[in-house]
């Protein structure tokens, strides 16, 4: 066998990996072969991002296979939207199964065999208790369990069980246990549940079972089933590893048996991963929905903007650890505007609108002036804008009395409009409450393209602006962090009293380049695939970075969203 290179830039997982691999190790000769195994009862959110390009990444680092596998043995919530919308946000990702696509539900009868192999070796029995009384009689640190029910014989478990299979007993009333050390330290370890009985209808199976597997011995099988060398999961599943290999050493699956290996889930500042608690948020109405642009969730960031190149690159950078922390979301954000400054078309627009009429440029005229697509990429070229006596430009460059450093439009300062005209503001017009309404000002003919001729400086600022008789309108979606609290999570905290009641602003009326519309009707044209992808994203100059509403979006109505501002006051650690 070839000898394996160590990795570059490898974390602890690659390490045990690269030693079982090696000679002698317990894969040697094997591919790595991993899983991700969501449940789908929810929508995938930025933490199960990280467990999956774990689960993916890994395996393409050793040249080995991923399987995607539903874990669909709990019927409560299960449902076929989130199946499909855990593929698609897979894909988006990046990442692939090929034909390795499975459900836990497709193992039930092999779950089954294997519970009734472990009660034929005395290994497993029907337990009478409820889980309120297994509870009281589970023990202490240095007091074992008691089970008034852990002797029956083989023949009346059997018996029981196959019963329990039939339907013939109340939901809750009878529980089968593996029959493991009622002494144990791991009270997981203290004769666990490995069955239940739920009248619910499965997603897939319908009606066909009453009794379900527990997660922590289906799993097991699962795995070993599908030849996993390698099972990834987070952290709060390592006390439950003795349980897992304790599986996998007592029922018959030939072949090796995978080795679990747990990683610190990921924490954000000012967000909740809990999906209990983001269907709250749905349910309540806090959020138009799972996929609002607030959410973490997958189908939220990627409506707002963020691209899976900057989420991938998040989750690696990140990095990959045994301790629990909590990664500031302004990092996430960070990731994202490194990524569409070099992507995002540059263009204009003007949020909160104020004309602005240049009295000396010649009424009925129109020119056209060239602006850059991207200044990082100069070989993306320019896209043309009009330019008229009358522009919008934004409120907050015009103050009729300036305050000090202000460097933008006032009375007898001279600017530049961006790609244009140095002009000198010469006055305003207020409407009945006080607002300036509109801008006065000249401009220098001889300053085409912002020079102007005879080589002056100009100290002024460069502003943006849209040309009046050819901008259209737009909506603008301001968003923020859904939690003011940075911790809402936190103990003794209702995390719905955390939220941030400015956490969305929209603005109508807004101007933008004409342009934007038939962008808008190539987006209109893929229909309902185009929520499955990223919509086009844009830096309004000056402004920040949007993008369309992958949902709302349309050549008509423009609506865009603010992915990220400008301003990065994240400072990466060195």
């Amino acid at each position: 066998m070839e000898e394996l290179k160590p990795l570059e830039n490898r974390n602890f997982i690659d390490a045990f990996i690269e030693e079982d691999l090696a000679a002698g190790g317990q894969f040697e000769g094997c591919k790595v072969h991993t899983r991700f195994p969501p449940e789908p009862n929810g929508y995938l959110h930025i933490g199960h991002c990280k467990a999956l390009t774990i689960d993916f990444g890994t395996a393409e680092k050793f040249g080995g296979l991923c399987n995607l596998r539903m874990d669909d043995t709990n019927p409560t919530k299960e449902d076929s939207e989130y199946v499909e919308a855990i593929q698609n946000d897979i894909h988006w990702l990046g990442f692939d199964w090929g034909d390795r696509f499975y459900y836990g539900s497709d193992y039930f009868e092999k779950d089954y065999e294997f519970a009734v192999e472990l009660i034929k070796k005395g290994l497993a029995y029907v337990c009478d208790l409820t889980a309120e009384q297994f509870r009281e009689c589970r023990g202490e640190i240095g007091k074992p369990a008691v089970s008034p029910y852990r002797d029956r014989s083989v023949e009346e478990n059997l018996d029981l069980f196959e019963r329990m299979k039939n339907g013939e007993f109340p939901e809750g009333s009878r529980t089968l246990r593996a029959k493991i050390d009622l002494a144990s330290g791991n009270f997981n370890m203290r004769d666990p549940v490995i069955y239940r009985i739920r009248y619910l209808n499965h997603h897939r199976q319908g009606t066909k079972w009453c009794i379900y597997p527990m997660y922590d011995f289906a799993h097991p099988i699962q795995d070993a089933l599908e030849g996993i060398t390698h099972s990834l999961c987070s952290l709060e599943f390592e006390a439950h590893r003795p349980l897992y290999d304790w599986v996998v050493s007592n029922v018959s699956i030939p072949g090796r048996k995978p080795r679990q290996i747990e990683f610190a889930r990921l924490g954000i500042d000012h967000t909740v991963m809990s999906k209990r608690k983001l269907r709250q948020l749905v349910e309540t109405g806090r959020v138009s929905g799972w996929d609002d642009p607030r959410m973490p969730t997958l189908c939220g960031l990627r409506r707002r903007g963020y691209t899976a190149r900057a989420v991938r690159n998040f989750c690696e950078r990140i990095g990959v650890a045994k301790t629990a922390s909590v990664v500031e979301y302004a990092f996430l954000e960070h990731c994202l505007r490194e990524d569409l400054n070099d992507t995002a078309e540059r263009t204009m627009a003007v949020l909160h609108p104020v004309k602005l009429i240049i009295t000396n440029y010649p009424e009925g005229k129109s020119e056209t002036f060239e602006v850059e697509n991207n200044p990082v990429h100069p070989e993306q070229g320019t896209h043309t804008i009009t330019f008229s006596r009358e522009v919008w430009i934004e409120a907050e460059d015009f103050l009729e009395v300036p305050v000090p450093k202000y460097k933008r439009m006032y009375p007898g300062n001279e600017v530049r409009l961006k790609g244009a005209y140095l002009v000198t503001a010469t006055g305003c017009r207020k409407d009945e409450n006080g607002n300036v309404v509109e801008v006065y000002a000249e401009y220098d003919p001889d300053s085409r393209g912002g020079d102007p001729a005879d080589g002056r400086k100009v100290k002024g600022a460069t502003i943006h602006w849209v040309d009046a008789a050819t901008s259209v309108n737009a909506e603008v979606r301001l968003y923020d962090n859904l939690f003011s609290d940075a911790q809402p999570d936190g103990p003794d905290k209702d995390f719905l009293e955390c939220l941030n009641p400015d956490s969305l602003t929209v603005l109508t009326g807004c101007k933008v380049e004409s342009a934007l519309v038939e962008d808008a009707k190539k987006f209109d044209a893929l229909g309902a695939e185009r929520e499955k992808q990223s919509a086009p994203s844009y830096q309004f100059m000056r402004v920040g970075y949007f993008c369309m509403d992958n949902k709302d979006c349309s050549a008509e109505h423009l609506v865009f969203n603010r992915s990220v501002l400008l301003k990065d006051s994240f400072k990466p650690a060195k």
